[in-house]
């Protein structure tokens, strides 16, 4: 598996997307082992779900495709139940009881920030596929975290796409309902950290629990604000049931959607089609976005999993883990310092577009912009995803 093979497109009949190439000599001896820390049990565990089946995924590609110099890829999957003390439970085993030899995780933020201390002092390379709080890249790096790396957009970025495209649409008074964790709340601290600038601001600010399902009251207050949209980081399952409820406040078709709360999955947009539409979202990735290697991943995961449509967290975690086999194959090592060695100077053709790396680790990938449109996600345009350190 070479990165060269990565950027290869297969006949759709084969369904494949890597090809076997001539590879540099790597010791043949035992399997790679990759953990993979995710939230596979409570609340979450939809998302973890998500990400071992992508995961699974590319493992499968690259150990067709004849592994890296014959070395076949195993997974070891770890439940962190999106708590940092399982988390770092969970990834102690991986590092102590397994011995593997990498680690992708977690969804979570609060457990990827807990895991970076013990990998770093295992000497273990972290590769983050999901985590988007913008610490974990602000202290990895030059910033202390040698072997901790982050292949997914920071809230930072997020944040200040999605503020900017406001304002240029003319939505400078925003009324904020975001989920209540890390993510959320930081997401809408970043927001903050912009507005004034963007002539941007905030008319009330509510979060939600995880479960939460009675919104009424919060929309009636935003309803009798003079909100011009609604500002919302939030979960997945979370969204439908808001935008149902905005259809009873009357607020479908007037304030749309702002931020990220999965707004362009199908099941999403059938939920609740009027409340959706005009929804602005900033994303990773969407399974309709219009590039032969993405559709070449989708019809791959919907043909291995029953037709299920993948969700970005699936994406993340298929790239990662091919970002992740290129840079073992360019260091022609599993050292682990090699390896990071490899990421920093790194730069993967992905279906998204090049992904290389800053001196925090931090992905500088694009950022797709998009509005619900019809009943479909349109994409507007796109950014790049580089952080400004210094303001921090």
């Amino acid at each position: 598996m070479t990165k060269s093979s990565f950027r290869t497109v297969l006949s759709a009949s084969t369904m494949a997307l890597c090809a076997a190439m001539a590879l540099p000599a790597l010791a043949q001896d035992a399997d790679i082992k990759i953990g993979l820390v995710s939230p596979n049990s409570g609340a979450n565990a939809r998302y973890g779900s998500f990400a071992q089946r992508g995961a699974a995924l590319a493992a499968k590609e690259i150990n067709e495709a004849g592994g890296i110099d014959g070395r076949m890829i195993e997974i070891f999957p770890a439940d962190s139940v999106c708590t940092p003390v399982e988390g770092v439970s969970a990834t102690q085993r991986l590092i102590n009881q397994n011995e593997v030899d990498f680690i992708i995780g977690d969804i979570c933020s609060s457990v990827t920030l807990a895991m970076q201390p013990l990998v770093e002092d295992a000497k273990v390379v972290l590769v983050n596929a999901a985590s988007s709080n913008p610490q974990i890249t602000y202290q990895a790096g030059v910033g202390g975290y040698k072997y901790s790396f982050r292949n997914y957009p920071t809230d930072e970025v997020r944040a200040l796409s999605i503020a900017k495209y406001a304002a240029e649409k003319g939505l400078t008074k925003l009324a904020v309902l975001s989920v209540d964790s890390d993510y959320g709340r930081g997401a809408i601290d970043f927001t903050k950290k912009y507005i004034d600038d963007l002539g941007v601001t905030l008319v009330s600010e509510d979060y939600y629990k995880e479960g939460e399902v009675d919104f009424r009251s919060v929309l009636t207050k935003v309803r009798k604000s003079d909100a011009q949209a609604i500002l919302m980081y939030g979960l997945a399952d979370t969204t439908p049931i808001i935008a149902r409820q905005m259809i009873e406040a009357g607020l479908a078709g007037k304030l749309p959607l702002l931020g990220n709360g999965e707004f362009s999955a199908a099941a999403t947009i059938e939920a609740a089609p009027k409340a959706m539409d005009g929804a602005i979202e900033a994303a990773a990735w969407l399974p309709a976005y219009d590039s032969e290697g993405s559709k070449a991943f989708v019809a791959a995961y919907e043909a291995a999993y029953d037709g299920e449509e993948p969700n970005n967290h699936a994406y993340g975690h298929w790239e990662t883990l091919h970002l992740l086999a290129q840079a073992i194959d360019d260091a022609d090592s599993i050292d682990a310092d090699a390896v990071v060695a490899a990421l920093e100077a790194i730069s993967f053709e992905s279906p998204m577009g090049t992904i290389t790396f800053d001196d925090h680790h931090q992905a500088i990938r694009p950022l797709l912009l998009l509005e619900i449109e019809d009943n479909a996600p349109v994409v507007t345009g796109s950014v790049t995803g580089a952080v400004t350190y210094a303001d921090n």
